[in-house]
């Protein structure tokens, strides 16, 4: 092989490298992208949904009049930011541009949202989160609706991530076992030919004791035809 042959190769693997690098580093979650896309749908339903009393999930967000008279507290606010931000934000733009670290981010979120739901559903049918002991209004469907959909997420994302995983340490042994080929095979190329062994010059060259032996033969048998 020439210099410019092993140029081209050599060229050629490193775009190819750049290739798997650029493939392992997205998801593809295939029909399930659908089942995550309904669910973004139906948390964004949610959202204009009433979570307590006549208080939606857009008035828990802008902490709104409705919000304060319904006696809205950190629990269910912090959810609702969480289930924008990463149930919505962060679960759409990994759907979109199919980065694994995106939908890292999404499902770390989602995993904190599913609890946030929970507290907040608590504190809903808690008496004592309101001024002295007045007993709120318990939480209303959107958000038990909510609070559904980004536990659903978690699990769906919690799939999709896995399975680039294994993929990401299947491809990391593979590279491995190659390395250790080519560098076996570049030290089989540098390793020297002992005399005498397969393939060395002295091997393959016959040695002058050889031809005299050779030689005295032919000499003892035409002596003997005389």
């Amino acid at each position: 092989m020439t210099d410019d042959e092993m140029k081209a190769f050599g060229e050629y693997e490193k775009e190819l490298r750049k290739a798997e690098k650029k493939v392992a580093g997205e998801i593809d979650p295939g029909a399930r992208a659908v089942v995550v896309a309904v669910g973004i749908l139906v948390a964004m339903l949610s959202i204009v949904l009433t979570h307590a009393g006549s208080a939606t999930g857009l008035d828990v967000l802008t902490y709104s009049d409705t919000a304060v008279d319904e006696r809205i507290k950190l629990p269910s606010r912090i959810f609702v930011y969480l289930l924008v931000i990463f149930g919505i934000g962060f679960s759409g733009l990994a759907l979109i541009t199919r980065r694994w670290v995106i939908a890292w981010i999404a499902l770390a979120g989602c995993a904190v949202a599913s609890v946030a739901g929970m507290l907040a559903v608590w504190t809903r049918n808690t008496a004592g989160v309101g001024d002295g002991l007045v007993r709120p209004s318990g939480p209303s469907v959107g958000l038990i609706l909510g609070w559904v959909v980004v536990i659903f997420l978690t699990f769906h994302w919690a799939r999709t991530v896995w399975d680039r995983t294994s993929y990401h340490l299947s491809i990391e042994d593979e590279r491995r076992r190659e390395a250790a080929q080519r560098e076996a095979f570049g030290l089989s190329l540098q390793r020297p030919i002992a005399p005498g062994q397969p393939g060395s010059p002295s091997a393959e060259r016959p040695s002058p004791d050889t031809g005299r032996d050779a030689d005295a033969d032919r000499d003892a048998d035409s002596g003997r035809d005389d």
